[in-house]
């Protein structure tokens, strides 16, 4: 097995292309399909934000602010440094999803493993399925399996942003792009899994569906604009959107 057959198909991946064929082959399949996806929603559910502010903090951040378990909330509630460590422990638990799909299934369990890790940090089982918007946790995912893709939609995200204060509508935008962007990169080049694209579809989706609120108070224009700040009352911003 060279590196990059274990890249593109894993242990699994490559034990089923070495000539495994009937009941064994099913089994194989099946249990790396299952490894990759109970992996990578297992690691999802370790939310940083609602971790951090339980241990640091004395509080759960979803009763705080927008009351969202994500960086812009902790941001706003209690300051950057947590912002940060939120940011950096939920872009590794995104990372690691990635690795052990990698190693169970190759670029297949990438991709099932880091949609699953999105799901499970929106839906964290261990905190009773109410977790944050899954943004960072997206972002993650796509820099590591779509780069391309990833600085396309970064640049315009960065322009939304900049130009509106508005995280809320950057996210949406770009969550309804990255099908789009991600199936004309993969039509020019040819580079990539070609079962991705509904994996890509369900994750643009489940983004602007957890952003639905913020769609309607930007209608009504009363979504709070980015903050780089502490919020001085820890129980406003109700309205807040949250990157993660």
């Amino acid at each position: 097995m060279t590196f990059a057959e274990f890249l593109n198909r894993g242990f699994i991946g490559n034990i089923l292309m070495s000539g495994t064929t009937g009941a064994k082959f099913t089994a194989l399949y099946i249990t790396a399909f299952v490894l990759s996806i109970v992996s990578g929603y297992l690691l999802g559910s370790i939310n940083t934000a609602i971790i951090i502010s339980r241990l640091v903090y004395g509080t759960d951040i979803r009763t705080q602010g927008s009351k969202n378990a994500g960086m812009t909330n902790m941001l706003r509630v209690y300051g950057k440094k947590a912002a940060l460590f939120t940011l950096l422990g939920d872009l590794f638990k995104t990372f690691l999803a990635f690795v052990v799909g990698t190693v169970v299934f190759g670029v297949r369990g990438a991709y099932f493993a880091c949609f699953m890790c999105v799901v499970g940090h929106i839906f964290p089982v261990f905190y009773r399925f109410r977790g944050g918007k899954g943004v960072a946790a997206t972002a993650m995912m796509v820099l590591l399996l779509d780069p391309v893709v990833f600085l396309i939609l970064l640049i315009i995200f960065i322009i939304i942003v900049t130009g509106t204060k508005y995280v809320s509508l950057g996210s949406i935008i770009v969550a309804g792009l990255y099908p789009i962007i991600h199936d004309s990169i993969f039509r020019a080049t040819g580079v990539g899994w070609s079962g991705a694209g509904l994996i890509t579809v369900l994750t643009g989706a489940l983004i602007i569906w957890r952003h639905v609120p913020n769609m309607k108070r930007l209608y009504n224009k009363t979504e709070p604009k980015l903050s780089l700040g502490k919020s001085k009352n820890k129980n406003s911003g109700e309205g807040n959107s949250d990157i993660k």
